[in-house]
């Protein structure tokens, strides 16, 4: 009985229906990826755009970094207009600092990976860079879907309010919640 209710109150909820998008695609024929032998073989990275200026840097995006071996995550608040050079910078900071060099990154065409010092840095470290299609589940579904469901988690919080204050009175912002995300 409280499940109808539930589900009529967010059909007709603001917040919630600005928070929870559906894309109503029909999906098709998955594509097979080569699966990895070890964690932070194969690596997944993505941005999401579109969030309000956070923290005491204003960020408006962040990277999303999965390992499709551990399934773990690694996210990177940003900007969304970051050249080659600051993602490179934060991925060897944040990334590749903590977990190796990768041997395949899968992306959805980013210009940024496409760029000429990505294509050095790919020979350089002896990596494949391999390309999806942005939103395109055929291709890269396991992490198109984590990475939904993160945009969801923090465009909901985001939904109710820019920050909150906690109970000592600390203000927290949509990309000071990116660490607590990263846990399973």
């Amino acid at each position: 009985m409280w499940q109808k209710d539930v589900s009529e109150y967010c059909k007709t909820c603001d917040r919630f229906q600005k928070a929870n998008k559906s894309n109503g695609k029909r999906l098709g024929n998955m594509i097979k990826i080569q699966e990895p032998s070890r964690p932070w073989e194969i690596v997944h990275m993505d941005w999401v755009i579109g969030l309000p200026p956070g923290g005491d840097r204003s960020y408006d995006a962040f990277r999303v970094n999965f390992d499709r071996f551990s399934r773990t995550t690694i996210f990177i608040p940003c900007h969304k207009d970051d050249a080659a050079m600051d993602t490179a910078l934060l991925i060897w900071n944040r990334v590749i600092s903590w977990t190796g060099i990768f041997t395949n990154i899968i992306n959805d065409r980013d210009p940024n990976f496409t760029s000429t010092l990505w294509t050095n840095l790919h020979q350089l470290f002896g990596t494949k860079l391999s390309s999806s299609t942005a939103y395109h589940q055929q291709t890269d579904g396991l992490a198109e879907r984590m990475i939904q469901t993160l945009e969801d988690m923090v465009r909901t919080f985001v939904a109710y309010g820019l920050e909150f204050k906690d109970c000592d009175g600390f203000t927290h912002y949509w990309c000071t919640l990116l660490p607590a995300l990263e846990l399973e």
